[in-house]
């Protein structure tokens, strides 16, 4: 943000007196709601919990039936006041109740100029690589019936098949093979399970990112490099 610089300049003496001499505005004093007022001037219009809801959503980057068993059912509750203050932001939300999972979005504005508040993060190659494969494993998992869960070993190997395309060296390869898995952990697609080190749960929010659709192109790009015969040096 840029500030003004230039000194603020007196206002003219016309406009002074006409200050003096208008009668006050009636300042009319906001409704209080019993024990829905938290703070002073607080004239919020949602109930505590699915304030807090709102502010995970915004926080990011979601909200799980398991992992926030508190705020889902807040979310669910105050779903349509929810959506109309998160519209308010130019966001929209997105909520799979079989999944038990919501996130945020930027809404499509169309021509209008609406400010992009939420962060957005970047993928290389490989991090692009290792949502598809965690996509695919997650559809794998519920046409088991079950939460899809990954070892690290498995992400490395689905991912080593790709090393050709990236021209490094083993060492940097598998650094970014790393780095990938962090950003996914960090980003909440991928929880460790509680004592297992090397296995995570795979966020069902991916089923919302990525549609099947989107996964048989993503599938098809990529069949076509891993059969790319390496370039020789």
């Amino acid at each position: 943000m840029s500030w003004h610089e230039d000194p603020i300049e007196a206002a003219a003496p016309d406009l002074v007196e006409d200050a003096y001499e208008a009668e006050p505005a009636p300042v009319a004093a906001a409704p209080r709601r019993g024990n829905d007022v938290y703070y002073m001037g607080d004239t919020g219009r949602l109930p505590l919990d699915a304030r807090r809801a709102l502010c995970q959503l915004l926080i990011g980057p979601s909200i799980d039936q398991l992992r926030h068993a508190k705020l889902w059912p807040a979310l669910i509750r105050s779903e349509a006041a929810i959506r109309s203050s998160l519209a308010d932001l130019f966001l929209e939300l997105v909520l799979d109740r079989d999944s038990g999972v919501a996130f945020t979005r930027q809404a499509d504005t169309e021509d209008v100029d609406a400010p992009v508040l939420l962060r957005t993060s970047p993928l290389t190659f490989i991090d692009s690589v290792l949502l598809l494969f965690l996509r695919q494993q997650l559809a794998e998992a519920d046409a088991r019936g079950n939460r899809a869960v990954v070892a690290d070993a498995e992400m490395a190997e689905a991912l080593a098949i790709y090393e050709k395309n990236l021209s490094t060296d083993r060492a940097g390869f598998n650094r970014r093979v790393a780095s990938a898995v962090q950003k996914m952990k960090d980003n909440h697609i991928l929880t460790r399970l509680g004592g297992q080190e090397d296995r995570h749960e795979v966020s069902p929010a991916l089923k919302l990112m990525f549609s099947a659709e989107d996964v048989s192109q993503l599938s098809a790009v990529y069949r076509q490099l891993r059969e790319t015969p390496a370039a020789e040096a």
